[in-house]
C-alpha cells in the first residue's frame, strides 16, 4: 500500500511506455511518451506529417474502441522496443470504470492522476489555460512520469458487492429523507396540528391513519372509534382511544388549508406509497449487506464493540475493501481524509485541520459511528470526556469526535486484520499514559 514518490518515479524506465488518456463519456483520447517525455507513435515511418503528430488517438468507450487502443499500444511498444506500459487517466465520474477493468484484464498498469493537478499543470508547456482533448493526455502523462499519481483499488468479489450496495444505500437514504420531508411539508400545509398528536409522523400507526383519513375533515368524519378500529385491524400496539380522541380534537381546531382537497388526497397517497417503497428497498439492501458482511472473518468480533453496529462495519469494509491490503491504520485515516494538515509560514502558525482529501463517504460513516459510541460505550465516553477537559490542549466537541473516529479506525484495523477480541482495557491505556505524563 505504501509507495513513495521516488518509488513511483523509479517504475518509469527506458523500457516503459507512458500513456495519458483523457476520459470522456463516449470518446477517449490517448497519447504515448517515453520516460524522457518524447512522444512516441505507432507508425514506424519517420516522415510523419507535422499535422498528424499533434493528433491524439481517439477511441470509443466500447469493445471496438478498447481493441483499437490495445492494437495502438502494441504497435508503439513493438516499434520503440518497449516492454512495460503505464496508463494514466484523469478519473471523470464513472466513465473510466469499463476501461479500467479492460486494462486490468489486458495486463496494463492503470494509475489515476488528480484532476486538480491536471488543471494546475496544463499551463507548463505553453503558458495558456487551454483545455483540449489533444493537450490533456500529454499533461496526464507528464504527471505520471513525475510520480504524481495514485494506484486505484478496484474491489473484487465480496468487497465489490459491498461497495455497490453501500453506494446504493446512501442514495436510498437521501431519497427516504426527501420523501419524509415531503410528508412533513404536506402535513404543515393541510393538517399542522397532526405533529402534536404523533411525535414521529412516519411510524406505522401514523402512516395507517394518513392513508385512510389524511385530512382533518376525514378524521372528523371517521371519528375516534373509526380511527381506533384502523389500528386494531392492523394489530398495532401503543395506540388506542386516547390517541384517537386527541387526533379528533386536533382535527376540530385545525387551521389547515381547505382548498384543493381532492388533489391533496391524491398527493399524500403517492408520497406515502413512495416512502414505503423506498423504506422496503432500504431494508432489503441492508439485509443483503449484513449477510455479506458476516461472511467476512473477524466481523463477529468487531460486532461485540458496544455502539458499533453491523451496518457501520459493512459500510466501513465497503469503502476500504480488504483490510489486509493496509499495513497501518494511518493509511486508512489518510484514505478517509482524516489526516492532519497545517498552513504555516515563518512566524505565522496556522490552524491544524483535517485534510478532507479522501473518500468522503468513509469519513461520513466514521463520524456518524463515533457519535453513538460516545453515548453508549463507556470507554469511548470517558475518552471523549478526557479529550474535551484535559488541561493541555483540550479539544472542542467536534474535534474530539474526529479524534474518536481515528481511534475507531485503529481498533477496527486491529480487530479485523488480526482476528482478535476487542479489549476495553487496552483502549483505555492511552488515557492512563497521558495522565501519568501530565502528572
Amino acid at each position: 500500500m505504501n509507495c513513495t514518490q521516488n518509488e513511483k518515479i523509479s517504475q518509469v524506465t527506458e523500457n516503459t511506455l507512458v500513456i495519458g488518456i483523457d476520459i470522456a463519456s463516449e470518446t477517449h483520447y490517448a497519447r504515448g511518451f517515453d520516460w524522457r517525455g518524447i512522444e512516441l507513435w505507432a507508425e514506424s515511418n519517420s516522415l510523419i506529417k507535422k499535422s498528424y503528430v499533434k493528433t491524439a488517438l481517439a477511441f470509443t468507450n466500447d469493445a471496438e474502441g478498447f481493441e483499437k487502443f490495445n492494437d495502438w499500444v502494441s504497435r508503439i511498444m513493438k516499434n520503440h522496443q518497449k516492454t512495460d506500459v503505464i496508463v494514466g487517466i484523469e478519473p471523470t465520474g464513472h466513465y473510466w470504470f469499463n476501461l479500467g477493468e479492460y486494462l486490468k484484464k489486458a495486463g496494463m498498469k492503470l494509475v489515476l492522476v488528480n484532476p486538480y493537478h491536471v488543471k494546475c499543470s496544463k499551463e507548463l508547456d505553453d503558458n495558456i489555460q487551454t483545455k483540449t482533448d489533444q493537450k490533456d493526455p500529454k499533461t496526464i502523462a507528464g504527471l505520471v512520469r513525475d510520480g504524481r499519481y495514485l494506484e486505484p483499488y478496484i474491489p473484487e468479489e465480496i468487497y465489490a458487492e459491498l461497495r455497490e450496495l453501500c453506494g446504493y444505500r446512501e442514495r436510498l437514504l437521501k431519497d427516504v429523507n426527501s420523501a419524509k420531508n415531503q410528508i412533513h411539508k404536506w402535513e404543515d400545509k393541510y393538517f399542522p396540528e397532526y405533529k402534536k398528536v404523533f411525535g414521529d409522523i412516519t411510524v406505522k400507526s401514523s402512516i395507517a391513519v394518513m392513508k385512510q383519513t389524511p385530512l382533518p375533515c376525514d378524521v372528523k368524519e371517521t371519528g375516534a372509534e373509526g380511527i381506533n378500529k384502523i389500528w386494531r385491524d392492523m394489530k398495532l400496539r401503543a395506540v388506542g382511544m386516547n390517541r384517537a380522541r386527541s387526533l379528533c380534537e386536533a382535527a376540530e381546531r385545525s387551521v389547515g388549508v381547505t382548498e384543493g382537497l381532492d388533489s391533496a388526497r391524491i398527493t399524500i397517497a403517492m408520497i406515502l406509497e413512495t416512502y414505503e417503497r423506498l423504506k422496503a428497498n432500504l431494508e432489503e439492501i441492508e439485509a443483503r449487506m449484513i449477510a455479506l458482511c458476516r461472511s467476512i472473518p473477524a466481523v463477529e468480533k468487531a460486532e461485540k464493540i458496544k455502539g458499533v453496529g453491523i451496518i457501520t462495519i459493512a459500510c466501513f469494509l465497503a469503502e476500504i475493501g480488504d483490510i489486509n491490503r493496509f499495513d497501518s491504520p494511518k493509511q486508512i485515516q489518510k484514505l478517509a481524509g482524516l489526516g492532519l494538515r497545517e498552513c504555516s509560514s515563518g512566524k505565522n502558525k496556522g490552524k491544524t485541520m483535517i485534510s478532507k482529501r479522501g473518500r468522503a463517504l468513509l469519513r461520513k460513516i466514521l463520524f456518524q459511528a463515533a457519535m453513538p459510541l460516545v453515548a453508549k460505550n463507556p470507554e469511548f465516553a470517558e475518552l471523549h470526556h478526557y479529550y474535551t477537559t484535559r488541561e493541555d490542549n483540550p479539544l472542542k466537541k467536534k474535534q474530539s469526535i474526529i479524534a474518536i473516529s481515528c481511534k475507531l479506525i485503529r481498533i477496527l484495523f486491529v480487530v479485523l486484520k488480526n482476528n482478535v477480541e476487542y479489549d476495553p482495557n487496552k483502549m483505555m491505556n492511552d488515557i492512563k499514559r497521558n495522565i501519568i505524563k501530565a502528572a
